[in-house]
């Protein structure tokens, strides 16, 4: 003779079934934000600046740096 089997209660099958579709849903939100931020580096240099013959002439055209005031001194940092 066989034992016979007892069905778990309705109640653990409906946790069992929520934790498993939380676990499904912050699967898909970390893929999904994964996907977006790939890991691109994104710069605040000026726009143009690449194609300057120096660096005085790139930071010359910067709006941001206009009103740096007298352009016959030079500070450079290393």
């Amino acid at each position: 003779m066989s034992s016979p089997v007892s069905k778990p209660p309705p109640e653990l099958l409906a946790v069992i079934t929520a934790v498993a579709l939380v676990l499904v849903c912050l699967l898909f939100l970390m893929l999904r934000y994964l996907y977006r931020h790939k890991g691109t580096y994104h710069t605040n240099e000026a726009k143009g600046t690449e194609f300057a013959e120096s660096a005085d002439a790139a930071l010359q055209s910067d709006p941001a740096l206009q009103d740096a005031g007298d352009t016959s001194k030079k500070e450079y940092f290393i």
